[in-house]
């Protein structure tokens, strides 16, 4: 019997993996593929609501995959580990490198409810009347995204960043999210964005099929690990372990130097000991330096 819900019903901790059949590709037809894309969202749909979900955690982890696929698309060799060092250990004033603002902009926008003027800061080069035109837009999510791609690299063939973070954010509120949620950025192929009409509809509904089959294995994960980060903090003696906590449930990877309401020993050796008990992880694998995330 096929499950009715995005969560597991013999585990309601758990999410439950994206049917086989959505992500198969087995006689794909161009009819096949806007069911099999309104299924993964409708799968996503239910997912984004599972109450243990660290839903802020997902989609910046979600956004450093976006910020890596996007990078790639401006000629940019930096995968996530220099996109974290960008992001965490440059100095307050110094510029993040080309890569480094990407992962900014993208890690920016899912941290903040969707609004036009949230989305006007971050994209630069994008009139505000373009970013409210493709928010206020009539049309089904997918198309609607679709159009908002296209809108932007008609006026700016290399925006491909802006293009993307805007059509997520496009499909996200049509879909009733609060926040915008990395999919089209994960799924859609460089020469996808060259497309225009009813090609680049299409593709991006084959891209939410392959975002769908990334991003729902990526929130059990998150699921799974957030339980058991939450399940060790009431045990944490050192103050204000509790709001670290609630910080590493929050952001893809932080520096020990981010708990500034710690001292920098305290902070340093509350990381070194969830680590070693399992519940976060060093990202780095250096000695000094180190980022640790969920």
């Amino acid at each position: 019997m096929p499950n009715a819900s995005a969560t597991d019903p013999g585990d309601p901790d758990s999410i439950a993996p994206l049917p086989g059949w959505i992500t198969s590709g087995h006689g794909e037809t161009p009819e096949d593929v806007p069911f099999l894309s309104g299924a993964a969202l409708a799968h996503l749909h239910l997912v984004a609501r599972a109450p243990n979900l660290p839903q802020a955690l997902w989609r910046d982890r979600l956004a450093l995959n976006a910020a890596e696929t996007c990078a790639g698309f401006a000629g940019r060799r930096e995968g996530q580990a220099a996109l974290r060092d960008a992001a965490h250990l440059t100095r307050p004033g110094d510029h993040p490198g080309p890569a480094g603002v990407i992962f900014r902009q993208w890690s920016l926008m899912v941290a903040r409810p969707i609004a036009g003027q949230h989305l006007g800061k971050a994209l630069e080069g994008i009139e505000p009347e373009r970013i409210a035109f493709c928010l206020d837009a009539a049309g089904t999510p997918v198309a609607r995204a679709a159009m908002a791609i296209q809108a932007v690299l008609a006026d700016a063939p290399r925006a491909e960043t802006p293009a993307l973070i805007l059509a997520d954010a496009v499909l996200s509120q049509a879909l009733g999210w609060r926040h915008l949620l990395p999919l089209l950025a994960l799924g859609l192929k460089h020469r996808d964005l060259r497309l225009r009409g009813d090609d680049l509809h299409l593709a991006c509904h084959r891209a939410l099929v392959r975002a769908a089959g990334l991003a729902v294995p990526l929130a059990a994960e998150l699921t799974r690990r957030a339980a058991g980060l939450r399940a060790v903090a009431p045990k944490l003696r050192a103050k204000g372990a509790g709001r670290a906590v609630e910080l590493f449930l929050s952001r893809d990877a932080l520096a020990s130097s981010a708990l500034d309401f710690m001292s920098d020993r305290a902070a340093r050796r509350l990381c070194d000991r969830l680590v070693e008990i399992g519940a976060i992880r060093e990202l780095t694998g250096r000695e000094t330096f180190r980022l640790y995330g969920v």
